[in-house]
């Protein structure tokens, strides 16, 4: 796998598709940072880190979240790939949908929204567009 990133989050929209509760990611901090993230903005209910049993083989279960049986997530684009990094200062942070959606913006300080970014004051490599 060349791209852990899109991996988790495409995980994560199909399981919005398929109306599932829950979907097990592979572990790795980025992934956890940007599940966090995506747990404070309000698109999925919970993270959390679990392991099987014998083994030191971690994963990630992130409860997905619904609004009248509609999926709260309803796309995710990827800007920055291992092919193209995108980096953007804090002055043109990019706007998702005019505000309704978020950027994932890799900072010194750690993952953040684009919101959170430009309230700190930090530019960075923008991950991906969440609406």
């Amino acid at each position: 796998m060349t791209d852990p990133v899109a991996d988790a989050l495409i995980r994560i929209k199909n399981g919005y598709a398929s109306y599932r509760n829950e979907v097990t990611l592979p572990y790795s901090k980025l992934i956890l940072a940007i599940c966090k993230v995506l747990e404070v903005e309000g698109y999925i209910v919970k993270t959390e880190e679990s392991s099987k049993a014998g083994t030191s083989f971690k994963q990630i279960k992130v409860a997905l979240k619904y609004a009248d049986r509609k999926p709260i997530l309803s796309d995710v684009k990827r800007v920055s790939k291992p092919g193209l990094r995108v980096y953007k200062n804090k002055k043109s942070l990019p706007y998702v949908l005019n505000g309704l959606g978020i950027a994932l913006i890799s900072t010194p300080r750690g993952v953040m929204s684009d919101k959170q970014a430009r309230k700190n004051g930090l530019g960075g490599e923008v991950l991906a567009y969440v609406w």
